[in-house]
């Protein structure tokens, strides 16, 4: 049964399927994205942020600033020129319009259709209760994926069933607000029993109302919040060096609702922006939530804050809620003829004593304590070319954490950027996050130098270049070491066909064996990617290679065939790889279209085949039914997994059901 299943996943695979416009933003958000994004998961917040806003599409003729901040693939030059040119020429009649803003280029433009409207008639008032609830738009959508596969803790150790499942209802009105909640189930944890008595494990309510007079925005229960750059506060998802790259550092402050199903990284209480005058804006919140943390051995004081958000044994249950997180605080800041400046403070509160253990070098300076503070100062000036923006933050242990950035369009195809950062090893925010090489605003310092260009019509070009030093130990490396990462990527797009290569080179430092001196370590990654479209189809082949070096040598090569189609009613995509890999040293990630909101970019070690088809039908207006089957098989084991998640065998199939329902 399983041959057959990869035998007819190879036949689709070579077969057109007819469609009509089928590539759309998720080709250029896997085009953006790298390893440190995928495995951090903000590459999947912001495939559920993306997801949201084609589902609820801006109108230009009534958007603002901050509505276009949303699009992490804009340059703040090319928002201010938007929003220049909405003021000026409103109402819009048509998204063709945006070929006249001239730092706008094709891609741009035809990303942003994906996430915009034209309403030429738009209303400007608030909408009444009455309006709302008569021309909201309301969502339900059920998902669930069950396996045809046994885990070792399915039969002992896990407390639910190896179903996963989630609900999430939906009212929304354009930009002006929504409301909803989510409720949802990873697979091992109990539903309808022991402490998930009231059934989900997780449940999230929230509602935003924008553009509420003097009120920008205001959210109401789970939300998430960003600063400045981040160096102090920042709940929401981090742009990767390729995505920053891209949009030439586009960071904006932002207040928005938190309508995904992730357990971390969210606020919950009440925020609100008002502007107190022209160009000067308020913004004040306060949270208090449980969060999850492993306690040390007088249960008492917390050694580690867990973020995985699973609950499936009983030591992962333990976790859950057992500590509570209190903060509140405020960001003002000044806007004027290009010119910001900003201010941001807040405390944190913990009910129980964080003491992680710093008889561990790399924990050191850690943070410790009940309460924490942080502030910051973040500052910036935007023109048709010129972009400057940076953020100083300072905390408990007073010591100072910065990061400034420039970016300069030279010429329309030609355009440049460079960040500079400087966290100290003494610094540290436990709701911070900004750019850097290891993912954490503390003992970290570098430079990251980047350009644009686009040498001819049809061909364009990306490379940065990054260093970071890191003066204090860290994990895995017991004294002060750096790191290098450079990157090229290079796309060719004429009438039906894009091709792109793109190559990566990484050096870090780590211990040896014996921890007696640093072990340089290289990866190499290439990829080559060909996509062809027509009305009627489209087909992508691309090809993955990966080389490590270290204590020892690790090559890895994938292949990975796409083709997808939309006819009528019908969606249908279908992919199939094989890799090959010598160890998780030379790991690969290929892009899978999922179900809808789901974010899918599977990692691949070892020798094996893999196969997916998904499929969408539209049975009306309102209803939509999704079903998505995926196998794995392996070619070089008999059992996969580690732990509890050990699987006896050498197949893993999945399938994945959803259903949309508007109304």
């Amino acid at each position: 049964m399983k041959k057959k299943l990869l035998f007819g996943l190879f036949w689709f695979c070579c077969t057109w399927v007819y469609a009509q416009d089928i590539p759309s933003w998720q080709t250029y958000l896997e085009q953006l994205s790298d390893v440190e994004g995928i495995e951090s998961g903000d590459l999947e917040e912001m495939y559920e942020m993306l997801s949201e806003q084609a589902a609820h599409p801006i109108d230009l003729n009534h958007a603002t600033r901050e509505d276009l901040a949303q699009l992490p693939f804009l340059t703040k030059q090319q928002i201010e020129e938007l929003v220049e040119y909405i003021d000026q020429y409103a109402p819009l009649r048509s998204v063709g319009e945006l070929a006249m803003i001239e730092s706008l280029d094709f891609t741009r433009r035809k990303l942003l259709s994906y996430f915009v409207t034209i309403n030429p008639s738009p209303t400007s008032a608030f909408p009444s209760m009455k309006d709302l609830l008569r021309y909201g738009r309301n969502e339900l959508i059920a998902t669930g994926k069950m396996p045809f596969y046994r885990r070792k803790g399915d039969d002992n150790g896990y407390l639910g069933y190896p179903y996963k499942h989630w609900l999430r209802y939906q009212l929304s009105y354009g930009s002006y607000g929504k409301m909803g909640i989510v409720a949802s189930q990873d697979a091992g944890e109990p539903w309808f029993a022991g402490r998930n008595k009231w059934g989900y494990d997780y449940y999230s309510f929230y509602a935003q109302a924008n553009k509420l007079g003097k009120i920008k925005s205001l959210v109401i229960g789970r939300y998430r919040a960003k600063f400045g750059l981040g160096v102090a506060m920042n709940r929401d998802f981090m742009l990767g060096k390729l995505t920053t790259l891209a949009s030439l550092g586009n960071q904006y402050n932002t207040i928005r609702a938190h309508s995904s199903r992730s357990e971390a990284n969210y606020l919950q209480g009440v925020a609100a922006t008002v502007q107190v005058t022209n160009g000067l804006d308020l913004t004040g919140f306060a949270s208090y939530r449980y969060i999850d943390g492993t306690l040390n051995k007088d249960s008492t004081t917390i050694a580690t804050i867990v973020t995985s958000g699973y609950h499936r044994t009983m030591r992962e249950m333990s976790r859950k809620h057992n500590t509570s997180e209190f903060v509140a605080g405020g960001h003002l800041q000044y806007f004027s003829h290009g010119f910001h400046v900003g201010a941001t403070a807040f405390s944190t509160t913990l009910d129980k004593e964080f003491q992680p253990n710093i008889k561990q070098t790399y924990r050191q300076y850690a943070p410790q304590g009940k309460s924490f503070w942080n502030a910051s100062i973040d500052y910036g000036y935007i023109s048709r070319r010129l972009s400057l923006q940076g953020e100083t933050a300072t905390g408990n242990h007073k010591a100072l954490a910065t990061i400034n950035s420039i970016s300069y369009q030279c010429l329309p195809n030609w355009s440049v950027i460079a960040i500079q950062r400087f966290y100290s090893y003494r610094y540290y925010a436990l709701l911070g996050q900004s750019f850097s090489e290891s993912g954490h605003c503390q003992n970290e310092s570098g430079i990251f130098l980047g350009t644009n260009w686009q040498p001819f019509r049809h061909l364009s070009m990306m490379t940065y270049v990054d260093f970071a030093y890191f003066p204090w130990a860290r994990y895995q490396a017991s004294q002060s070491s750096h790191a290098w990462d450079v990157m090229t990527l290079a796309t060719y797009q004429h009438r039906q066909w894009n091709l792109q290569v793109r190559y990566r080179y990484k050096m870090k430092q780590k211990d040896t064996a014996d921890k007696s001196a640093l072990l340089n370590t290289y990866t190499h990654r290439v990829r080559i990617a060909a996509l062809l479209t027509h009305s009627a189809w489209f087909t992508k082949t691309q090809i993955d290679g990966a080389y490590y070096q270290g204590a020892k040598h690790s090559t890895g090569y994938m292949v990975t065939e796409n083709v997808g189609g939309k006819f009528k009613r019908l969606q249908a995509f279908a992919a199939l790889a094989y890799f090959h890999t010598d160890d998780y040293n030379s790991r690969l990630y290929t892009y899978e279209r999922g179900m809808l909101y789901t974010f899918a970019f599977p990692m691949f070690a070892g020798k094996g085949v893999r196969g997916a088809f998904n499929t969408r039908f539209n049975l009306n207006e309102q209803l939509m039914v999704a079903v998505k089957i995926g196998a794995t098989h392996y070619l070089d084991r008999q059992k996969m997994g580690t732990g509890y998640q050990e699987i006896n065998g050498n197949t893993q199939t999945d399938l994945e059901m959803q259903l949309r329902w508007r109304f």
